[in-house]
């Protein structure tokens, strides 16, 4: 059960307010979200916009990763909500 994020594509969901991307675990793709909140505690001064979301995503692309791998290792499920909790 190892995640890899080969994927850089990411994307705003206006609906959950949160920025999705994808793992895979070999040909398992898993969806991951970034709740808009987690975003702006993660990177102080964040705006509410897609834009200012997208950009704390890119910045703190790294930290993003090893939280939804935290996660993922924690059990399958169909999709992953990282929350400001989650940092």
């Amino acid at each position: 059960m190892t995640i890899q994020f080969p994927n850089q594509s990411r994307y705003y969901d206006a609906a959950l307010h949160a920025v999705g991307f994808w793992g895979h675990d070999g040909a398992m793709e898993a969806p991951f979200f970034v709740d808009g909140d987690a975003l702006k505690q993660i990177q102080p001064g964040t705006g509410v916009d897609e834009a200012s979301l997208l950009n704390a995503f890119d910045f703190n692309l790294e930290r993003i990763h090893a939280a939804a791998t935290k996660m993922y290792h924690r059990g399958r499920k169909g999709s992953y909500d990282l929350r400001p909790s989650d940092f």
